[in-house]
């Protein structure tokens, strides 16, 4: 039986909205919820704010870009990891099966490395995430295999591995007073440097590979089932499939050139959506994109506010996910006998 669209969309969305709003009122420097919303009304209308300029800078130039930049990753991520997990059937797959977050990583603790600017590390971390994917998808279809989706995870893990011992030897090779604690810093996942600049380049690529995947919906929904199934419904499972991973790439790539290394949205957020909206993927995208904007913007405000120092991402949704991934195993480990 199909759940209705409208109020498990609905939720999502609240939950969304809620997620920004305490995100703009929560901080070193509390915001009423009134001043928050007299200063977007007042943005909108064309008007002059009736707030302090205190409050209406906080708002658009300190927290704004930091608040929006969290939506978006968090969005991207669970969508990738929607993506992922309907394309190879696994509830345990993440956006960085194929290696994304690894060849993001090694690209940034390069850049940290040569002591080079923001925009170049993010630029590396970029491109060094889409070319390891582009090396595991082609590996993996050079080897010839009655399952071609467990040899693409398969080589996904090794190319992972090796990426890993290579942010390794530059870690080592690091000064361990200046560069090391930054790629330290920056492979737990943080926002806290995120600028305006920097949100055009996270919004274009995500905004694409989400619009995509949806374009996708409904032949994603049919590579669900067994290759042979799928290529007897007339979908094109190959082309398909690079259409998927490309796009879904593109956004954790997106992603994790912005904040770093972020785990378990694109693991957790996935089946939380699932529950809510069910599995088509006309509805599944949705509602894990403004799940995932949510649950990020909420571990984004506890990171900020919750110590005296900033606590990095990467922890706090480890924290939250390690429970939900034991329960997890737990319950698919029932049906593999």
């Amino acid at each position: 039986m199909s759940r209705p669209a409208l109020p498990s969309l609905l939720l999502a969305f609240l939950f969304l909205v809620a997620g920004l709003l305490l995100a703009f009122v929560i901080g070193r420097y509390p915001i009423s919820l009134a001043d928050v919303l007299d200063v977007v009304a007042a943005k909108l209308a064309g008007r002059a704010a009736d707030v302090p300029p205190a409050v209406e800078s906080v708002i658009w130039q300190v927290r704004g870009p930091r608040v929006i930049a969290a939506a978006l990753v968090g969005a991207a991520l669970a969508v990738a990891g929607t993506a992922f997990q309907g394309l190879f059937r696994n509830p345990l797959v993440s956006p960085d099966i194929l290696g994304a977050s690894s060849g993001a990583a090694l690209g940034a603790v390069l850049g940290i490395y040569f002591s080079l600017g923001v925009f170049a590390i993010q630029a590396l971390a970029f491109v060094g995430g889409l070319i390891a994917v582009a090396a595991v998808y082609a590996i993996g279809s050079a080897v010839r295999a009655r399952d071609p989706v467990l040899v693409l995870v398969l080589t996904g893990v090794v190319i992972g591995a090796l990426l890993g011992a290579g942010v390794g030897l530059v870690k080592y090779l690091a000064d361990p007073y200046n560069q090391l604690p930054a790629m330290t810093f920056w492979l737990l996942g943080s926002l806290a440097a995120v600028a305006p600049s920097d949100l055009l380049p996270l919004f274009g690529p995500v905004t694409l590979g989400t619009l995509v995947l949806l374009a996708l919906r409904w032949r994603m929904n049919v590579m669900s089932l067994p290759d042979e199934e799928a290529r007897a419904l007339g979908v094109p499972t190959g082309g398909l499939r690079i259409a998927i991973v490309a796009a879904a790439t593109l956004v954790t790539s997106a992603s994790v050139a912005t904040a770093g290394i972020i785990g378990w949205i694109g693991l957790v957020v996935p089946h939380v959506a699932r529950t809510l909206a069910g599995p088509d993927f006309a509805r599944l995208i949705p509602a894990a994109a403004l799940l995932g904007g949510g649950f990020l913007l909420l571990i984004d405000t506890l990171a900020r506010t919750g110590a005296a120092i900033e606590i990095p991402l990467g922890i706090l949704t480890a924290l939250v996910g390690t429970p939900f991934f034991i329960w997890l195993l737990t319950s698919v480990a029932k049906t593999w006998s």
